[in-house]
């Protein structure tokens, strides 16, 4: 008898039993051992902080004993504690230098574990975790991640606050053994001064005082030495496209730019590249918690593809990040999952309009056509021209009018906007603006509202932003869509791919007659995160111009990864931000783009 195991085809049920007693595969080693060492560090900094945390007769004899070697032990193991589990989630991530420090600290937690509290089973298993970590050390391969100098300032307030948390648990657990009454402020100013190094009010009968000196100042040490490494150490910069891999992309789409909408995306500055050995291919993306982000199809050549891709996967391998793609076509999908074995889920669909066969006439356009009438009869005017045509001081009216319109203080967009307006690189760009004459009082003049789309290939564009004056008439975002559209012809575009409607499909079968209870269930839910994601508003909205839909798909490892890529993807866009406050972070940490067609700011819904 035989069977399929992990793509291995006709293994035998012998074979599986034998691979199935051989334990864990190697390649899961970090992963146990990660987990293994936050289980050591816990028991490490309990051993530090509780005296009684395991009674045995060595230890009693240990109390007699004379010298110092208990409160030496005691911070010695805190500390090990500590580091352990500050280092057990780059275990798991295969990381090498994360590999040599447990390598350093399992030994020194064991000599911890004897000499304080002269744990036999603590030593074993800190002896046979280093060396499980000894044996397979060529797992342990991974590069560091791109890093800058804040993590500093965040490692000293974190591991600070958690040291003066454990600092408080340190001086409160020898009851029987504290001198007086002391109130918590004592108590805190105690562990204030104890992490300087300094003797605090607290007073303890026999060595307890030392041992909780001494456990206090490892704990001080450790956050002034992490602190000082992550300060010093080489830093590595956040992705930055080069002038050369710029000029490179702008080849390839020059080329084969008219395969996908979002080719275009790629050349956001805050991107790296990784091209295929022939040159003839690239893949763009973004590290972000450890999820090596891209966006849309590869750029290129399809034939190409696979060379890229395959850069794409060892760059991910090299430093144990988690591959995601965001938004790749039906074809895209297909060469994702067919050359690495991952797997896709749709997404959404994007909203592509024909030119040609978009008009303004019949019952399905009546509201569009009659928002769009009504506006014009009040004055306003549009202009729909390429970026190139648009003067200089024009054009910084239009950029400094869509900062200030943008609504929130988080720029947004990663995998569908480009993040910049009327750069000198970008003169094919389409930007329609809406005026109403009579009002150049105002902060932008007569400027109500931007519209600017990025280069499809020769002949499309897509949208890339939505910016509106707040006192502006309702129907901004319609009138300028339709003008654009109408212009679209003397442009030389006939297609236009508007927003980007996430579970689209959903929505529009759960409202049909005789949707199932499920189907219903997950339109209900759907319906109800739209009041934080505009899920619903924006799918409505676009089909208002009864587009065309094309469908976008999410390419991922397992569906375990999901919950991190969704993290990492909100991140990247902009939706979730877990950065230092502005005057904290340093240039290159400041996000530059400008927003995510998925969510136009509150466009949508005031439209």
């Amino acid at each position: 008898m035989s069977v399929t195991v992990d793509g291995d085809k006709s293994v035998s049920v012998p074979q599986r039993m034998r691979r199935l007693l051989r334990g864990p595969r190697p390649e899961s080693v970090p992963v146990v051992v990660g987990t293994a060492c936050t289980v050591v560090g816990l028991i490490d900094v309990a051993a530090g902080v509780f005296p009684r945390f395991r009674h045995s007769r060595m230890h009693t004899l240990a109390e007699v004993l004379p010298g110092a070697l208990g409160p030496f032990a005691a911070a010695l193991s805190l500390s090990a504690g500590v580091l352990l589990l500050l280092l057990a989630h780059g275990l798991k991530r295969h990381k090498r230098r994360a590999w040599r420090a447990a390598v350093v600290l399992l030994p020194a937690g064991a000599v911890a574990q004897f000499a304080y509290r002269h744990s036999i089973v603590g030593v074993l298993v800190s002896l046979t975790l280093c060396a499980l970590l000894l044996r397979h050390r060529d797992q342990f391969r991974a590069l560091p991640d791109p890093r800058s100098r804040w993590r500093a300032l965040a490692n000293f307030v974190l591991l600070g606050a958690s040291s003066l948390a454990l600092g408080l648990v340190i001086v409160s657990v020898h009851p029987g053994r504290v001198v007086g009454d002391p109130s918590i402020a004592d108590r805190l100013q105690h562990v204030l001064y104890g992490l300087f190094g300094v003797e605090g009010p607290v007073d303890y009968a026999g060595r307890t005082s030392w041992t909780v000196a001494y456990s206090l100042g490892a704990l001080g040490l450790l956050t002034a030495v992490t602190t000082i490494y992550l300060a010093f150490r080489p830093e590595h910069p956040a992705a930055r496209l080069t002038e050369d891999d710029e000029s490179r992309l702008r080849a390839l789409l020059a080329t084969h730019g008219g395969r996908d909408s979002l080719g275009h995306f790629a050349l956001r500055r805050d991107k790296a590249v990784v091209f295929s050995p022939s040159g003839k291919a690239a893949v763009c993306y973004r590290v972000v918690s450890g999820v090596m982000l891209a966006g849309g199809d590869p750029i290129g050549d399809v034939e190409a593809w696979p060379g890229a891709i395959e850069r794409f996967m060892d760059e991910a391998k090299a430093h144990s990040w988690t591959p995601a793609v965001m938004g790749c076509s039906e074809r895209g999908g297909e060469v994702w999952t067919r050359e690495t074995g991952l797997t896709a889920l749709e997404l959404g669909d994007e909203a592509v309009v024909d030119v040609a066969d978009f008009s303004l006439a019949g019952r399905a356009m009546r509201n569009v056509r009659q928002m769009v009438g009504r506006i014009e009869r009040n004055g306003y005017e549009t202009r729909v021209r390429r970026a190139r045509d648009i003067g200089a001081t024009e054009l910084e009216r239009i950029r400094r009018a869509a900062a200030d319109w943008r609504g929130t203080d988080t720029e947004r967009g990663f995998s569908m906007a480009l993040g910049r307006i009327g750069d000198p690189a970008d003169g094919d760009c389409v930007i329609a603006t809406a005026h109403l004459p009579g009002t150049d009082d105002g902060p932008h003049g007569d400027l109500k509202a931007v519209l600017h789309f990025v280069p499809w290939g020769r002949d499309g564009m897509s949208l890339e932003l939505m910016r509106r004056d707040r006192s502006a008439d309702p129907g901004m975002n319609e009138l300028l869509i339709v003008a654009s559209l109408q212009a679209a012809r003397k442009l030389g575009v006939a297609r236009v791919s508007l927003n980007f409607a996430m579970f689209r499909s959903a929505l529009a079968r759960g409202e049909r007659l005789g949707a199932g209870p499920v189907l219903r269930c997950w339109r209900g839910l759907l319906i109800f995160l739209s009041r934080w994601f505009q899920i619903e508003s924006l799918y409505k909205f676009n089909a208002k111009f009864r587009p065309r839909w094309e469908p976008r798909f999410v390419v991922f490892r397992t569906s375990r990864d999901l919950p991190r890529i969704g993290i990492a993807a909100m991140q990247a866009e902009g939706f979730v931000n877990f950065s230092l406050p502005r005057p904290f972070r340093s240039r290159a940490q400041r996000p530059c783009g400008h927003t995510l067609r998925t969510a136009q700011e509150h466009e949508v819904r005031a439209a």
